[in-house]
């Protein structure tokens, strides 16, 4: 065998280990290829698009909360008029910690670290019934859970103020216990976690350079 006949199955047998690399490392490429890239249009041509752009649909920051049309999501896009940067999702995610924080102030007796929060009609509110507990002698073990529920139960906006009001409903767990000045349980388990249910109203002047919402009225 002559030595080029060698070197040209030496070559060959170099190429066909090098096929067998690349599938290796790159794999076999089937099914989905690129498509070819069209060659551009001359200049003033338009572009034919076979659907159209809707511009000015739902607001689904509104229309996950409220049904579309209502007059909750009426109220809720003029806040958003009145102050671009307001959200709905945003507002639920402080509603939810609110929630917690002035519950726990209340059980615990303590206003003052939410009283910037609380619309004076509510903080007095609140503050007669921790008086009437104290002049009962009752003492109050309370400790949250959880959030079970919570859901935008209206909206309102006046637009003579700019003040808006959204209400909350709030299914909440905590343990619950009032006991008396002899440490006897009158109220609620040490050992069992009850339902919270309410619904609270926040308000705000839209537009206004405090960003906090105030609870300005509380319901079932």
């Amino acid at each position: 065998m002559s030595n080029a006949v060698i070197q040209l199955l030496v070559l060959a047998g170099i190429a066909i280990f090098l096929i067998l690399r690349l599938k290796a490392v790159l794999g076999t490429r089937e099914g989905f290829e690129k498509p070819p890239v069209a060659a551009p249009l001359p200049e003033g041509r338009a572009v034919r698009r076979d659907f159209e752009v809707i511009e000015g649909g739902p607001d689904r920051d509104i229309t996950d909360h409220v049904p579309e049309g209502s007059d909750a999501a009426r109220a809720l896009a003029a806040m958003k008029q009145a102050e671009p940067g307001f959200g709905v999702g945003d507002f639920l995610q402080g509603a939810r910690s609110a929630y917690e924080m002035i519950l726990m102030a209340f059980e615990n007796g303590d206003l003052a670290p939410v009283r910037p929060f609380l619309a004076p009609e509510v903080h007095d509110s609140f503050a007669r019934v921790l008086a009437a507990r104290e002049a009962q002698g009752l003492k109050i073990e309370a400790q949250f859970i959880g959030l079970r529920e919570l859901a935008l139960h209206g909206a309102e906006y006046d637009p003579a103020t700019g003040e808006g009001e959204i209400s909350v409903r709030f299914v909440g767990e905590l343990i619950f216990v009032a006991r008396d000045a002899a440490g006897k349980v009158v109220e609620g388990d040490p050992k069992a976690a009850r339902k919270q249910r309410d619904v609270w109203t926040f308000a705000r002047k839209m537009g206004s350079a405090d960003p906090n919402w105030q609870l300005v009225a509380t319901g079932e």
